[in-house]
C-alpha cells in the first residue's frame, strides 16, 4: 500500500516537469509526510494542463458520508497472494467504489518519494522509497471523484493511489504491495479518457526495481502531525548500493535531498558524479 508520501518539489519545477500550470499555487505546502485528509498535488484527466490540489483519501460520489480510502488494489479481490508477476483479471474495473473512476476519472499523483515499511512492522521500520538518477517528481497512478456534502453543500475532490504487487525492491523491504508508478511515456495516456480499458489496466504493473532505491528513516514519520525535511534523513544504508559511502550522525540538507555528509567513495569504482557534487539523499 501507499499510506504516506512526500511532495516537496517547488511548484515551478512541478509545472515544468509535467507541462502544467498551477492556478492556485498558494494551496501548495511542501509536505514530507502526506497522510489521509490532506491536500496534495494532482493532475486530472479533465484538466490535464492544470496542477490541482485534491484531498488524499478517496470518497466516491455516491457515499452518504465522507471517508478516506487511500489505496485501490489494481487486482481487486484477485491475486490474494500478491504475486508480482500476476497477469490475470484486474478486478478494480468491477469494484463498486472504483469502477466509474478507473474508466473516466484518472489522475497523476505528484510525488518525490513514498514511505513504506515491512508488512509486519509497518512504520515501526520505515523506508523512503524513490526513483534513482534524480527522477523526481514522478507520477503515481491515481483515481479521483467528486463528493458533495448534502448537509453543507461543500464539494470535496479526493483521490486514491492505485497499488500493485511488490517488485524486488519492495520485497527486500519485506512489503507485499507497491504504488503503481507510471513511466513518463505512460503519463499522458493515463489521462486520456478515451483510452481503451484494456490499455488502462495494462499500465497497472510494478515499476522496474532496478530504477528505484530506498533507505531507512526514523520512526518519527509515524506521527502524521510531524513534518519537515529532517523526516527524510537516512538512518542507515540504501537497499541497493549506488556508491560507497558512510552515514554520519550529522547531516546538513542542502535544498531538495542533498547532504554535506562526509562520503567515502570506493576508488576501484567509477564515481557516479563527475561534477564533484555531493550525493543526493534521493
Amino acid at each position: 500500500m501507499c499510506g504516506r508520501y512526500a511532495a516537496i518539489t517547488r511548484v515551478k519545477a512541478i509545472e515544468k516537469r509535467f507541462n502544467v500550470t498551477a492556478t492556485q499555487p498558494e494551496l501548495f505546502v511542501p509536505n514530507t509526510n502526506i497522510s489521509h485528509g490532506e491536500l496534495a498535488p494532482v493532475i486530472t484527466n479533465t484538466k490535464p494542463g492544470e496542477l490541482q490540489f485534491f484531498q488524499f483519501g478517496f470518497t466516491p460520489f455516491w457515499a452518504q458520508k465522507q471517508f478516506y480510502t487511500i489505496n485501490a488494489r489494481s487486482e481487486g479481490d484477485s491475486n490474494k497472494s500478491d504475486d508480482p508477476h500476476y497477469t490475470g483479471f484486474m478486478g478494480i474495473i468491477n469494484k463498486p467504489m472504483f469502477r466509474k473512476s478507473i474508466r473516466s476519472q484518472r489522475c497523476l499523483v505528484v510525488a518525490d518519494c513514498f514511505i513504506e515499511g515491512p508488512k509486519k512492522e509497518k512504520l515501526n521500520k520505515p523506508y523512503a522509497v524513490y526513483l534513482q538518477n534524480n527522477e523526481y517528481p514522478f507520477a503515481m497512478a491515481g483515481i479521483w471523484d467528486e463528493w458533495v456534502n448534502t448537509k453543507t453543500g461543500e464539494i470535496v475532490n479526493s483521490f486514491a493511489v492505485i497499488t500493485t504487487g511488490a517488485n524486488d525492491l519492495m520485497h527486500q523491504i519485506e512489503h507485499h504491495r507497491s504504488p503503481v508508478i507510471l513511466s513518463k511515456n505512460n503519463e499522458q495516456a493515463w489521462l486520456d479518457s478515451s483510452l481503451d480499458l484494456g490499455e488502462v489496466t495494462d499500465m497497472l504493473k510494478p515499476y522496474p526495481a532496478h530504477l528505484m532505491n530506498a533507505y531507512p528513516i526514523a520512526t518519527t514519520i509515524k506521527n502524521p502531525q510531524v513534518n519537515g525535511i529532517e523526516l527524510l534523513q537516512p538512518v542507515g544504508e540504501r537497499i541497493y548500493k549506488e556508491y560507497e559511502y558512510e552515514i554520519y550522525e550529522e547531516f546538513k540538507l542542502q535544498g531538495m535531498g542533498h547532504t554535506s555528509a562526509r562520503v567515502r567513495k570506493n576508488q576501484e569504482e567509477d564515481p557516479p558524479n563527475q561534477s564533484g557534487e555531493q550525493p543526493s539523499l534521493f
